[in-house]
Parts: C-alpha cells; structure tokens; sequence
C-alpha cells in the first residue's frame, strides 16, 4: 500500500490518495480530508443494466433497492434508520455499467457504515417477500417517472433504436414484462454474481485516520468471500448502421425532438474532443444550437446536448422542445445545419476557450465535495483501472484543440449514425 499523488495541474490542488487490495478482490480506496467532520463511504459495484440478459431487464436496478431490505444482522428498512438516527444521509443509483451505495455520516460513525456495507455485501435477504415488495415499488417508479410521464419514454425509445441488436439496447428501469416476470432464482444467482467483493470499489472519504480505516475495513470486510465471477464478453458498438427517423405520439402538448449519435466507450481518446464539442453545441444558452434556434429563429422554447456516456459505447444527445406551431422538419434542419457547419468549418478559439473553463469549473466544484471526489476516484478505477486519472484527466481536456473538436464531429456527427425522434401531441392534446 502506498499513497498515491498524480498530476501536472499547476494551478489546482491534488487529491492525495491510498489505494489497495484486500485478498479477497475488493478494492479500496481512501481519500482523507478533515476539514470537516463528516466521513463518507461510496461502493461501486460493477454491474449495471449492460449485465442483464434479454428477457431479465431491471435486475441491476431492482437490486439497488433490494439492498436495502435487511441482512443477517440489519432488519428490513433498517439500513436508513441507523444512518439517518446518526445524523446522516444516504442514497443509491444505477445505470448502464454500475450500481452504487453511498452514505455520509459524523465522522465518529465511520464503523456503522463500514458494518452496514459488509453485512448487505454478504448476507443480503433475498427473499420472496422482499423480492416481490421491491418489484412492485419498481414497477410504479415506472409508470410515474416513465411510462405515465411526459416525453418518458424517450430513452427506452431512443436506446432499443441505436443501440438494436448491441449491448445498451435497454435502460436500466427495464420493461415491464420482465419485471412482471422475474423469478427468485434468477435474483438470488444474480447478487451471488454480482455482490461480491472482487467486483466491488470501496472508498472512504472525509474526516478519517488512516489507520483506523484500514483496520476497520480489515474487520469487515476482509475475511468476505469472492464470487470469482467471469464477466460477459461485450462486442464492439457498430456504428453509422444508417439513419432512423421515427415520429411518436404521446400524451404531451407540444413537439420535441430528441437526436441520439453513437459515440465510443468513457475510456476511448476521442471523449475529451466529444465532451468539448457537446458543450460548443448545446451546453448553456451562449451555446450553437441554443442561440440559433432559441434566440435568433425562435422556432424552440429550449434546446440543448449531454453526453450520456458509458463504458463500451454512449450517445451524444441533442435535444429541442418546440413551439406549438413548430414545423418539426425544420427544427431538425436547423440542428443538422448547426452540425453540419462544426463538420465544414470548425469551431472559434473562443468557443473552444469557453469549453475547456466550463471543465475546469466543474473540476473546481468537485473538489469541493468529498462525496464527489469519492465518485470520481471509484470511476477512474472501475472503467479505467487508473485512479490517479482524477488529477491528471483535466490536462487531457486542455491538449484538445478546435481542429480535433471538428474532427469528432466530421466522425461522429452523422445522419447514418443517429436516430431522431420527434414527439407530436397525440390528435386532440394540443388543443
């Protein structure tokens, strides 16, 4: 074990780390700062929607919240009760590539979260009862946040188009047919799978000692069995598999159009260039598409792009929500033009400039947080198995230069490599 400390960013501070391997697989990581007096503890399983077999989606996302059912020594819902009655907080989410647990909590309750963490890692109910209580809570997280939502079903929409075929072709929530189908067996195959501590990061973060942690985690964790799990072989993304332009009615009042492009895995080299291209597009309302077709046109009530990025493959996504009276044909001209022009001619220093200080910004308010440092250093080690990437990816950003930036459009932004949805009110919503 040693302490770790990467970097060349001159004029930023950076994060001094320890990170080592228990025999059994987990890896852990502990970043300490005490400046206050809050200790937070962040687990990153790496399992996610992309390890689901057809017919059994939801699985990774039913999980997070069966961890929180009870274990051998923690009763059902007690998990929240004791950090919440410590003065703490804690939540879990899931995408495409992982599931993670994160809680923060006075810094002399590191041991409760470091208890909690073990015993659901190894002795997790999974039982009838529990299993189907948190079907049924999935399944109304569902129909509220997607099925009977506005523009909800944008993204199954969206995913099972580009991605047909290819690991992502599903989010996380899952459908509803495989969830009304799920059976015990599979569940409990699946956290024999996936829960272990060769497949898991765990890193402390905030007002600790060293020693102290390390024994802690040494009690709790280190005397945990591996899975020995061998993790499923994902084929390469194919893309420019030719252009889908499909039209959905829903029960909205007003039009929207979602682009979706392929792009490559969070590790490839082209992301920093995609990343800064993203932002030139349609990050914030001095953005491309935003001051054209928002500000000058006047053809949209908001427009702007994100990068959904994961780890074999993800979309650059352009999004539009039109006017009642907005020709949706020309909307997308108008955003194709946009592109078109980063493809023909490039982007301004100015543009670029913008860009890569918005990246140090976000960079500047990571370090602010423990928690998030804690997220940054479980993502470098989990999709990278590099952690010090957290002190040296910023640099990365900044050797980027306009003609690489247009270079990832004239590679990556083309029609035979997206699919476009627009939403229309179904007849007689937009009255």
């Amino acid at each position: 074990m040693s302490v770790l400390s990467y970097g060349q960013n001159n004029n930023f501070a950076q994060i001094d780390f320890k990170e080592y391997d228990l025999k059994n697989g987990l890896h852990v990581i502990l970043y300490k700062d005490n400046t206050n007096p809050i200790v937070s503890v962040n687990i990153w399983y790496h399992v996610g929607a992309k390890d689901e077999d057809s017919g059994r989606t939801g699985f990774a996302h039913l999980f997070e919240h069966m961890m929180f059912q009870g274990s051998a020594n923690i009763g059902k819902t007690e998990h929240f009760n004791y950090i919440q009655k410590a003065g703490g907080t804690l939540n879990g989410t899931t995408n495409q590539d992982r599931t993670n647990y994160f809680a923060s909590v006075p810094s002399n309750q590191l041991e409760l979260l470091l208890w909690l963490e073990s015993d659901r890692m190894s002795t997790l109910q999974v039982t009838q009862e529990n299993f189907d209580n948190q079907r049924e809570v999935v399944k109304e997280e569902k129909r509220q946040r997607y099925d009977n939502a506005p523009y909800g079903s944008r993204w199954e929409e969206m995913m099972k188009r580009l991605f047909r075929e290819q690991t992502y072709e599903w989010t996380p929530i899952g459908s509803m047919d495989d969830l009304n189908s799920a059976d015990l067996d599979y569940a409990k195959n699946f956290y024999k799978k996936y829960y272990s501590p060769d497949n898991a990061v765990l890193v402390v973060s905030g007002d600790f000692e060293y020693e102290t942690a390390e024994k802690l985690i040494k009690k709790y964790f280190d005397d945990l069995k591996p899975a020995g799990t061998v993790k499923n072989k994902y084929e390469e993304i194919i893309f420019n598999q030719g252009e889908i332009n499909d039209t959905i009615y829903d029960n909205v009042q007003l039009p929207a159009v979602y682009i979706g492009y392929k792009i490559p895995g969070t590790t490839h080299n082209d992301i920093y260039a995609i990343t800064l291209l993203t932002m030139v597009l349609g990050d914030g309302k001095s953005s491309r598409i935003y001051n054209d077709i928002v500000y000058n046109k006047k053809s949209a009530r908001s427009a702007g792009s994100f990068l959904w990025d994961n780890e074999i493959g993800g979309m650059l996504i352009v999004t539009a929500s039109a006017f009642k009276n907005t020709d949706p044909v020309n909307l997308l001209n108008d955003i194709t033009a946009n592109i078109q022009k980063i493809s023909d001619e490039g982007i301004t220093e100015k543009e670029l400039e913008k860009a890569k200080n918005s990246i140090e910004h976000d960079y500047v308010n990571m370090m602010q947080s423990t928690l998030r440092i804690a997220d940054e250093l479980a993502n470098y080690y989990t999709f990278f198995k590099n952690t010090g990437l957290i002190n040296t990816a910023l640099n990365e950003y900044m050797k980027i230069t306009a003609e690489d930036v247009r270079n990832a459009a004239k590679k990556y932004l083309v029609n035979e490599n997206r699919v476009v949805l627009t939403y229309l009110p179904k007849p007689g919503n937009n009255k």
